[in-house]
Formats: C-alpha cells, structure tokens, sequence
C-alpha cells in the first residue's frame, strides 16, 4: 500500500507477537531493534499494518525519531489521493476527521494548554484539546449534512433511472482485482483503470448492452480490502447503496492471486456490515486475470467455475476472453416478463422504436397495410409506460 502513495520503501520488516504492549504495541526489544533498522535506513516514515492507538503513535514516534503512519491512516492517506468527485472527497474528509477524532486523546502534550479567547476559541478556561475536539465535532456534523444531501440526491437518480425499464447491474470486489478494466471493457467506458490500490473511489455508470439486444445499467464501486477501517465503511456507505440496489451483483476476483478465497471472504463481510446479503441476490463470481494463470490452472479453474455456487465465469478483462460468456450469464439473471402481443397501425414508428429501445423484441410481422405485429418482452413499469404514451397501439396478453 505504501508504494501507492509513492513511498520508497527501504526496508520491511514481520514482527511476530506474542502479546500486545499497551504503550508502544511491540515489546522493548522489538521497538529499539525497528529503531535501529529506522536509523539506518534514514526512514522519514514507518509504517505499521495495525491499528495504532493514539497512545502508541505517539510513544512509538518518540522512540524511533520519524513520522508512524498506522494502517488505518494509511488508507485514508490513499483516499484522500483518489477521490475525484465531491462526494468522494466528502466521504474522505468525514473517515479522517473521525479518525483524528480518536487522536486527541492525550496525543499532542501541547493540547493540554489553556487557552482564554472568544468564538471558535471558546471560553476561558477550555483547554486546546477540547476547543479542537468541539471543532471536529462541529465539522462531522456539517459532513454528515452534506452527505445526506448527497444521499437524497442519488436516491433521486435512482428513482429517475428506475422509471426506466434498464435493470441495473454491479461490480464489487477486493481492491485492485481489475474491476475498472471489466468495467471499460464490457461498457465501453474510459473509467480511470490502473495497477493500483483504490484506482476508484467515485462510482460510475454507464450503458451496458447485453447480447439479446437489452440495454443495462453497470456501475463501477469502490474496492475493498481487509480489516477496512469502520470510518471507511461508514463513510462509504451512501456509494455502496449502488450496491443494494442492482439487479445484478457480480463478484469480481483477482483469480490468479493466491489470497483470492480470503479475499472473497473479506469483500463479503463489508458487504455484510452493510447490510447486502449475498445470499439472497443474484450474484455471479467474475474469476479475472486467467491470462495470468498457467494453461494447466486455466484448466482447472475453468472445471471449479463449473461447481461454484454461486455461479462463476473465468474471464480476463484485459484479452476480453469469456466477457461474452458473462454477457449471456448477466442476461439470463435479469428477470424478464413474459412476452405480450403489440399491433402498431400504419404511421406509429415512433411506438415500435420506443419498443426496440425499452424492451426485448422476440418476434414481428410486418403486415402489407403497413401495420406491425410485435411479440416483446417488458417490464410491467414499461409496459405502462407504453400504453400510456402511444394510446393507439394495441396490447394483448398481459
């Protein structure tokens, strides 16, 4: 993760534990041995994959003379880099300052200083800390004012888009598993796709067209990783709605990482946290990057896809291999109405366009008055739609 951040990384190190210590996290030992490499590899930062508490940060950056950066921080380090969109640097800037939140405590020893003052500096008497702690409070509510706007809006888009006949479909799945590059290859797009942690923080939507003609809606999510901190999640819940709300969800998995399983279980319990239950949607497992696997692996990833449940397709986002297979899959999980009988007089293009555009067209007969027999498959909302705009065609068998 740190080389996302373009960090040079001079050393790492696995320090095993056998019990916590409050004060530093590492034992004694452990912390002047890191010391020690810190000191020669002339760090300016350490960086541990663990939850810090303020009191270690503090404790751990006195003894080894550098900035300590904790997982928790790191990541947010990195959002703060990608995030694009308004909302994405909302939901950033709400997972930082409930992280600094927790600094405060006993952190900074100049916080414990009084200060006398007026406004925003508070009364006499109230300490640094609890001037800066009431500050962060102040800015978290008017963030989390500013995302429920946000919220309301896309809860608008989405009723918009759903008085549209488009099912909706969406790609979840660990950080860096090549869900962007899926997501340019099936739709077209030229979403930001890159060898990198977090390469998308914004979700996108675009225009999916599936094999039978249908149009679909995909969109493309933040990734996920494990042990991802609580303000993230948190933060990122209003994006991840994409999520509850689709038709479709599809899992897409770094299939030629050997931590693809684990990595599968991880995306599932954020998921979880908020409140998607992969078992009740209809969900299909995206095995991506086969074109970095072995012949002989391809061979018996392609048997094991056949097993999964729920159900699995090899692809490669990057060669385009099996993407048309996926298509199909995606149509099939799309439910569809049964097909009803639709005649357009002479003169009603504009009814027979609308049908192609909205719908699934299975069958038509062009008659010799220049009438048109159609057999479609709709959507009841479409199907309402429809009588209502064009009142002189003529619907049967619904």
């Amino acid at each position: 993760m740190a080389l996302a951040l373009d960090l040079e990384v001079r050393e790492t190190l696995v320090a095993p534990l056998r019990r916590l210590t409050p004060a530093t996290l590492f034992g004694k030992g452990k912390v002047e041995e890191i010391g020690h490499i810190i000191e020669l590899a002339e760090a300016a930062v350490a960086i541990v994959d663990d939850a810090l508490t303020p009191v270690q940060q503090r404790n751990l950056e006195k003894a080894w003379n550098c900035k300590v950066i904790d997982r928790t921080g790191l990541i947010l380090e990195i959002f703060a880099r990608r995030a694009r969109t308004r909302e994405g640097r909302l939901q950033v800037e709400l997972a930082r300052l409930s992280y600094e939140r927790s600094r405060l405590v006993r952190t900074w020893t100049h916080l414990e200083r009084q200060r006398g003052g007026f406004g925003v500096m508070g009364g006499p008497g109230e300490t640094q800390i609890e001037t800066d702690r009431r500050l962060i409070a102040d800015k978290i509510r008017k963030l989390k004012l500013e995302l429920e706007e946000v919220r309301r809006t896309r809860t608008l888009q989405r009723s918009a888009r759903k008085r549209h006949p488009y099912p909706t479909v969406a790609l979840v799945g660990y950080t860096n598993a090549g869900k962007s590059t899926l997501f340019n290859h099936l739709t077209k797009a030229e979403v930001v796709a890159e060898d990198m942690l977090f390469a998308t923080l914004d979700p996108t939507l675009r225009m999916l067209k599936l094999p039978d003609g249908r149009p679909a809606i995909m969109s493309d999510t933040v990734g996920f990783i494990s042990d991802l901190p609580h303000e993230l999640v948190e933060a990122f819940r209003a994006t991840l709605e994409e999520v509850k709300e689709a038709d479709v969800v599809l899992h897409v998995r770094d299939i030629a990482s050997d931590e693809s399983a684990a990595q599968a279980g991880d995306v599932r319990a954020v998921l979880a946290r908020l409140g998607v239950d992969m078992d009740e949607r209809s969900i299909l497992e995206v095995w991506n990057k086969i074109d970095l696997t072995s012949a002989e692996d391809r061979d018996a990833i392609a048997g094991d896809a056949r097993r999964a449940h729920p159900p699995a397709i090899p692809v490669s986002a990057v060669t385009g291999e099996g993407c048309t297979t996926l298509l199909e899959a995606i149509a099939g999980l799309v439910d569809e109405a049964p097909p009803v009988d639709v005649y357009t007089p002479i003169g009603e293009g504009a009814a027979i366009a609308w049908l192609y555009r909205h719908g699934r067209v299975l069958q038509r007969n062009d008659g010799k008055d220049g009438s048109v027999r159609l057999a479609v498959s709709l959507s009841p909302q479409a199907l309402g739609q429809f009588e209502q705009q064009f009142p002189g065609a003529e619907v049967r068998g619904h």
